[in-house]
């Protein structure tokens, strides 16, 4: 009787060079690939309101939205993510090196979905969370048509700032606001 094989973990640079012949999108976490499901059109739907708003607001600064196709790097977790928008105004994330990978973001938004909710609360939000340069973390409910914004405070904590549908949103990274209500604009139910 033979032994199971041992799972051979992919290395970085191994995930970054496979992971770009791949038809759909991989997270990696720490030598693991996890494949990426499909979007909802709510789902798409809210993240290309924000990403739109963000880039109107954002078009004569050095900071630069990104959204759903880029990736994140936070090397301290061995960990590559997809956020739904990524935001950085880092001159180290404008290197052709930087082109596909982030490392250095200001601002990253998910909207939850009831399969990745927890985890984008729990794990995923852990690893953020040691990117030095990462001010805010915003999660999106559809479901119950709000905002979370986790900010980091003088201190490094973390504190919520939660929005209602009928509020103003404030991103004070990016001295940005905008109504919630605009972030569910032409959002069918869900």
């Amino acid at each position: 009787m033979s032994l199971p094989q041992a799972k051979i973990p992919f290395s970085p640079d191994d995930y970054l060079a496979w992971e770009q012949e791949q038809p759909c999108r991989n997270e990696y976490i720490d030598g693991e690939v996890f494949a990426m499901s499909g979007a909802s059109d709510a789902h798409g739907t809210v993240a290309l309101n924000l990403a739109a708003l963000l880039h109107a607001a954002l078009r004569g600064t050095p900071c630069k939205p990104f959204i759903a196709d880029m990736k994140v790097h936070v090397a301290v977790t061995n960990s590559f993510f997809y956020p739904d928008i990524v935001v950085t105004c880092d001159p180290r994330d404008r290197t052709p090196e930087a082109s596909h990978v982030k490392q250095h973001p200001m601002l990253i938004v998910e909207v939850l979905s009831p399969s990745t909710e927890a985890y984008d609360r729990g794990n995923k939000f852990a690893a953020y969370r040691q990117l030095e340069s990462l001010q805010e973390y915003v999660l999106i409910s559809l479901e119950a048509r709000r905002v979370e914004i986790f900010r980091r405070d003088a201190s490094g904590r973390w504190v919520l700032h939660p929005f209602a549908l009928n509020e103003g949103l404030e991103l004070a990274s990016l001295n940005f606001s905008c109504p919630v209500a605009e972030i569910f604009e032409d959002v069918e139910g869900e």
